[in-house]
């Protein structure tokens, strides 16, 4: 099971987002409290596209705790595979 960041340099007021997934729920959910993300952030929660948008400081810390870095491409290839795998409802 693994947590995934990616290189995303998105604009929000004057933080810096990326978006962060992972292999299952849990996972995710679990490194959002280690990171101090607050669970009511989850997007897309129960679908394939299940993800936080995380500011860069968070995303410094989830890969100190061992979030793996990927590129916006490689994360969207993660997404389309989970989709075609019938992993989470797409609803």
């Amino acid at each position: 099971m693994t947590v995934y960041v990616d290189t995303m340099r998105a604009s929000f007021g004057r933080m810096k987002m990326c978006h962060m997934i992972a292999d299952s729920t849990e996972e995710l959910i679990a490194m959002a409290d280690l990171i101090g993300v607050d669970r009511k952030w989850i997007q897309n929660a129960g679908t394939p596209r299940e993800h936080f948008d995380i500011a860069l400081s968070k995303r410094k810390q989830a890969v100190a705790l061992g979030a793996v870095e990927v590129s916006m491409m490689e994360l969207g290839r993660i997404l389309r595979a989970r989709r075609a795998q019938g992993g989470k409802s797409d609803e």
